[in-house]
């Protein structure tokens, strides 16, 4: 290779390529607060700080610092002070606890002391103290039993549940401690009865709402409320709302109204079926619901009620968009209707000033200030060759229209052969887009890939948010068998087309991608090399180790005891010993979603069918990891493995990368 000649981000600047997230704008419109995430190599962690732009200075600069993640910024309502969560404790028992800072100098004062940290929190309104969402203390019952007995779990009964508390900023610092005993912080919810996930607070700060489950199970996701609580009274009221809540809650400028996002049917439908959702409003004088959107056929996500409307969030296909929304149901569009993913919004709450973090197709994430880019993140790519990312589309065998992303390489020849490489998203309500950013995809080097001579496809199979609620419901009972048939109809696509070398494709994906990639491992013989990473193998197993088995029968239809049939029909591993696929795979040692068992079960059928196939398990990670290096050896085993069992290259360094 000649010295000046570009070449493709390497595996290590992809990880190394920083991502932008939480962007909170400041109520006087002037500030813009986000946190910036990068890669710590010499400690193998990635960090987050709290940027600050300030507009009148027209710069950017941190407002946190040190080796000490900084997350959830918040400005005061003063628009003067930002608090943010910072973990605080000894080893491995560190836990997020709110800071205050001033932009102005001081440094961060510690508010809360809380054992199991805070995960929520909000100013109250005029700036004096913070509601906050920590988990209960441990019940005197079961303290005693530990002391008695030892310590055990009852499955099912036992849970510690996020409660909602309020501690006051000047009685923390005259004090300088933070106790419950002498009313510095004060418990709102007990517990007992429910487990706190989303709140927010009114205006004139006399009344919370909050989202709420009957516990912190995930198996309770499916049963959630909305409660109101009148500070002032004490007293605590459950809305008659009985529709599955998602997303976020709301309180209009006035007090009088909450808008939060509902799915359409009643909860019990979900015990069996799929849904999208849309907005609501509840009126909390006349006691009744309204739907002020029917016509969006995408689940919608109210940020905050203005008093210029409500500001939302929707997907559209392979966009995010941002809007305002009257209560008449208009919508007055804040950004492009193409080629725009906002991945977050802040607006103040005159509605007069906005920011938001936004990729465009073939980039990675920048702040807006007013539509005014205020950060220069792309410069990561100069004197780097980009692959070409975009939208392709293609009917599957039953005539459903799949839309995915191609990348292909700079100097790309329409007249010649590549060997193909398809990446499947997770989800399946999730989708794959045309920008660039390592929180999407942390586990593939598609750069890599593309510098090696291949292309990469990514289908938005049956499932794929974004589409219509009748594209979400379209894998329902058709798990695995119509997802291969939108898989393979993509690649017979691109072999068409004459640019797919047919007899040179390869298949990889995390979470359900890798369970589809598991279902290609031993459904079919059309591919040269799999990679399953983290996947489903075997459903019925599944569904007993899992922490979402409610999940799974809202895409089965039912549980395996009572439809063992729709269980064997789409496990991967009714079909292994037709298997004949290289196969990887790749799994999180601490999964609760997806558990290691589908992992060694697959690895072993594999082997018993004379297959070959490589097992790695990555301690102490879960779906993903909190260490780069983990990162960069998931994606050079993945680079390896194509190159080798495709391209021909040698395997010897496999085991030590």
């Amino acid at each position: 290779m000649k010295m000046n000649e570009k070449t493709y981000l390497n595996i290590e600047e992809i990880i190394s390529l920083p991502t932008l997230s939480d962007t909170k704008i400041s109520d006087d419109g002037k500030n813009v607060a986000f946190v910036k995430k990068t890669a710590n190599w010499k400690d193998n962690k990635y960090r987050n700080h709290v940027w600050i732009y300030e507009k009148d200075k027209g710069q950017c600069y941190p407002l946190t610092t040190r080796d000490i993640d900084c997350t959830y910024p918040l400005w005061s309502p003063d628009s003067s002070n930002i608090a943010y969560l910072s973990p605080v404790g000894d080893g491995d028992n560190k836990k997020n606890q709110i800071f205050v800072k001033s932009i102005n100098g001081y440094s961060g004062v510690q508010i809360t002391d809380e054992k199991e940290g805070v995960s929520k929190f909000k100013w109250e309104p005029t700036g004096k103290g913070f509601y906050y969402v920590a988990q209960s203390k441990e019940f005197e019952a079961i303290k005693k039993r530990k002391e008695l007995y030892g310590d055990f779990h009852h499955i099912g009964k036992e849970y510690q549940n996020n409660c909602l508390y309020y501690i006051e900023i000047e009685k923390v610092i005259q004090n300088d401690k933070f106790e419950h005993e002498n009313s510095v912080v004060y418990q709102l919810t007990d517990g007992k009865d429910f487990h706190i996930h989303e709140f927010d607070i009114s205006n004139d700060g006399k009344k919370v709402v909050f989202m709420a489950t009957p516990s912190s199970n995930m198996q309770d996701n499916i049963n959630g409320d909305l409660y109101i609580l009148d500070i002032q009274a004490n007293e605590l009221q459950k809305l008659n709302i009985d529709t599955l809540l998602v997303g976020s809650v709301c309180f209009s400028p006035e007090g009088s109204k909450i808008c939060y996002s509902a799915c359409i049917m009643e909860k019990d439908y979900y015990k069996n079926h799929i849904q999208d959702s849309a907005l609501e409003i509840y009126d909390l004088n006349n006691r009744e619901r309204i739907q002020p959107l029917t016509d969006f056929d995408s689940t919608v996500n109210p940020l905050r009620w203005t008093a210029k409307g409500i500001l939302i969030r929707w997907q559209n296909k392979t966009n995010y968009l941002i809007g305002l929304l009257s209560e008449d149901g208009t919508v007055e569009m804040l950004s492009e209707d193409v080629d725009s993913f906002i991945m977050d919004a802040s607006i103040t709450r005159d509605g007069n000033y906005i920011s938001y973090n936004k990729a465009i197709t073939n980039e990675i994430f920048e702040i807006y200030l007013d539509d005014k880019k205020i950060t220069n993140e792309n410069s990561f790519f100069k004197g780097k060759h980009k692959s070409n990312r975009e939208v392709i589309s293609w009917q599957s065998s039953d005539g459903l229209e799949i839309e995915g992303v191609l990348s292909t390489p700079v100097e790309f020849d329409a007249n010649k052969k590549y060997p193909l490489l398809v990446v499947i998203h997770g989800g399946p309500a999730w989708a794959s887009f045309p920008i660039f950013s390592d929180c999407f995809n942390e586990k593939y080097p598609i750069e890599q890939f593309i510098e090696k001579g291949f292309i990469v496809l990514e289908p938005n199979y049956r499932g794929s948010s974004g589409y219509g609620n009748e594209f979400l419901k379209a894998n329902y009972r058709k798990l695995g068998i119509a997802d291969y048939d939108d898989v393979i109809s993509g690649v017979d696509k691109l072999v068409d087309k004459g640019i797919a070398d047919k007899e040179r494709v390869g298949v990889m994906g995390w979470s359900n991608g890798g369970y589809i990639s598991a279902f290609c491992s031993t459904f079919s013989s059309r591919f040269k090399a799999i990679s399953v990473g983290g996947g489903i193998t075997n459903w019925s197993t599944h569904y007993v180790n899992t922490d979402i088995p409610y999940f799974i029968k809202m895409y089965l239809g039912n549980d395996p005891w009572n439809d063992p049939e729709i269980y064997t029909k789409t496990s991967p591993m009714t079909y292994i010993k037709y298997a004949c696929t290289p196969t990887l795979i790749q799994h999180g040692e601490k999964d609760a979603r997806i558990p290691t068992p589908n992992a060694y079960e697959l690895y072993q059928g594999l082997r018993d069918m004379k297959v070959d196939t490589e097992l790695i398990i990555f301690k102490g990670m879960a779906y993903s990891s909190d260490q780069p290096g983990i990162n960069v050896a998931i994606m050079k085993q993945n680079l390896m493995w194509f190159s080798h069992y495709i391209l021909g290259e040698s395997m010897k360094d496999f085991r030590v990368l």
